[in-house]
């Protein structure tokens, strides 16, 4: 247990974990002993797989999947990432490609744009842009070509907004996934920023600003494609 209080032992088993799935919003998949793991197909593949079936079967919910390190290679096993694009630790570029041409194979399904070089790799993000495109905290690529937005999504009080709000459900729907949030960020420390940019997308830029500021740590940015400009 750290001096803040923070316990680092497991809380639930898996079979407290399905069942209570559909309380979290927020799934985050740790990298480490993957050959095991792909090999055996044991946990979490089959947990990674039930939460994504959960936003398929109903968009209205705001889910997202953060992975970190070689995460991305459990989400990529299981034909999450499918359409998108992803990133992982650099020493396993390869084997992303070859997990998600597996994947897409079987699935006949379209591929997995590998991204090198990214700190971390978000598909279907939220925004409000906002009219001032002159600032550009994320880079997002939208209809083949890389763009540069102006604001993020200003934060959880535009959710608010009814209308606004029905309006993405019904474009969530129509997405893949249903529209979940798929984050998968490079080496350990990319999964600081990876959740900076989380902190930016659930709550405000100025709180993932404000926390980086307490960590001391220097938020480097990643990059956003596909995004739904609400």
């Amino acid at each position: 247990m750290a001096n803040s209080g923070t316990s680092f032992r497991s809380h639930l088993t898996y079979k407290e974990a399905y069942k209570q799935l559909k309380e979290y919003d927020v799934l985050v998949v740790a990298g480490g002993g993957f050959d095991e793991i792909l090999n055996n197909k044991s946990e979490p593949l089959g947990l990674i797989r039930a939460f994504a079936d959960l936003q398929e079967h109903n968009s209205t919910k705001e889910r997202t999947i953060l992975s970190v390190d070689t995460g991305s290679l459990f989400l990529a096993h299981e034909g999450i990432l499918q359409g998108l694009a992803a990133t992982t630790h650099p020493e396993c570029y390869i084997k992303l490609e070859i997990l998600a041409q597996e994947s897409a194979q079987k699935e006949l399904d379209t591929r997995t744009e590998v991204m090198e070089g990214e700190r971390y790799v978000v598909n279907q993000g939220r925004f409000d842009l906002g009219d001032d495109l002159s600032s550009n905290p994320y880079v997002y690529r939208k209809e083949g070509r890389r763009m540069s937005i102006g604001q993020a999504r200003k934060g959880s009080e535009a959710r608010k907004m009814s209308n606004a709000r029905r309006e993405s459900i019904i474009r969530r729907s129509t997405m893949r996934l249903g529209g979940m949030r798929v984050i998968t960020a490079a080496g350990s420390t990319s999964g600081i920023d990876a959740a900076m940019y989380l902190v930016s997308a659930l709550v405000s830029h100025d709180a993932a600003q404000k926390v980086s500021a307490q960590m001391q740590y220097t938020w480097q940015k990643g990059v956003v494609v596909d995004s739904i400009d609400v």
